[in-house]
């Protein structure tokens, strides 16, 4: 199981959460975010450990815009969290892996993910909302069985402490890994390093247990 930790902003708590040894780590590269990452300084991302992949997250941006980020923060991945085409995830792909978020609720069409094959990486679900993620809020796990193509995904909204149990009966042979990030803020962007450790803790015995059972 893969431990993403997005929406991070404050240099010290950066540096905190890679301690940890997350599998990616996410910057908000979206201005009505509070978790914008306007004014970072470059060397923060850049000086993070090569085992972390280093995770841009993009609403609807111009490609010019994403491929000027890429280069200056040292992206490995970007996450397309807009209402980005197949056309234009793809043609990223090859110089960084490709996140497609969607937005779930009990009406999703899951048909539409169709085009998306051979065009991104994996796929994120997050809580369908108004905006566009971080919101806080989970959706009905459930859903998650109507899902039957073959490109791995991310579990996004709303994981706590209080569901990460939950979590763990998944059983989606396309799980992959899962994204913390308003459950365990202490403010917007600034992540509680202590709630953070105790998901990394419960996460890594279950994947232990798992690789046992194997």
């Amino acid at each position: 199981m893969k431990i993403k930790v997005c929406g991070l902003k404050d240099p010290e708590n950066i540096k905190a959460v890679a301690a940890l040894g997350p599998d990616y780590v996410g910057f908000i590269c979206y201005d009505l975010s509070p978790r914008f990452i306007v004014g970072l300084p470059v060397d923060i991302s850049l000086n993070l450990s090569s085992n972390i992949q280093k995770t841009g997250v993009f609403v609807n941006e111009s490609a010019e815009t994403i491929h000027s980020l890429i280069a200056n923060y040292g992206f490995n991945v970007i996450q397309l969290h807009g209402d980005e085409s197949p056309e234009f995830s793809n043609s990223f792909r090859g110089k960084v892996t490709v996140f497609k978020a969607f937005g779930l609720d009990e009406n999703f069409d899951f048909s539409q993910l169709n085009n998306y094959v051979n065009n991104v990486d994996y796929f994120l679900f997050d809580t369908k909302t108004k905006g566009y993620g971080g919101s806080g809020k989970t959706f009905d796990w459930a859903i998650l069985n109507n899902y039957k193509l073959d490109i791995p995904f991310f579990l996004s909204g709303g994981i706590s402490l209080d569901n990460l149990e939950e979590i763990k009966k998944i059983s989606h042979p396309q799980f992959y890994g899962v994204d913390l990030n308003s459950r365990f803020e202490t403010a917007p962007g600034v992540k509680d390093i202590g709630k953070l450790k105790q998901a990394f803790e419960i996460i890594k015995k279950q994947h232990n247990t798992d690789e046992v059972r194997s």
